[in-house]
């Protein structure tokens, strides 16, 4: 599941929408918004964001806050280290390589030391 997807899921369950609903309601097929949740899709496009944001209702930080989530939310990434230090290029090979094997709580360890920099 992508940052994104939690987020919409939790957004849907809280108004007590269904996946059906929604979907049509925001003219996208069932399929691709439960792909969305369950992170299978990649990032959606900058319209479905907004017709969701539209669809739900929201505005301000919580509305900026889904669409910061969407941009973070591409479950298959590439990551280019051309030009820079050798030591970068070893660590995206080594967290491309283990990061299915990190628990939870390391990975959120992880992430807030990222976000510290």
């Amino acid at each position: 599941m992508t940052p994104f997807g939690a987020k919409l899921r939790e957004l849907r369950a809280d108004r007590g929408l269904t996946l059906a609903n929604m979907a049509s309601a925001i003219n996208v097929s069932s399929a691709y918004l439960s792909a969305l949740e369950h992170g299978k899709r990649g990032r959606p496009s900058w319209h479905v964001v907004q017709s969701i944001i539209a669809y739900l209702n929201i505005i301000w930080d919580e509305a900026e806050e889904l669409v910061k989530l969407s941009r973070l939310s591409h479950p298959r990434i590439t990551i280019d280290t051309a030009g820079l230090d050798p030591e970068a290029t070893e660590l995206a090979n080594r967290l491309s390589k283990s990061i299915a094997k990190l628990d939870k709580a390391t990975v959120k360890e992880m992430l807030e030391r990222l976000k510290e920099k």
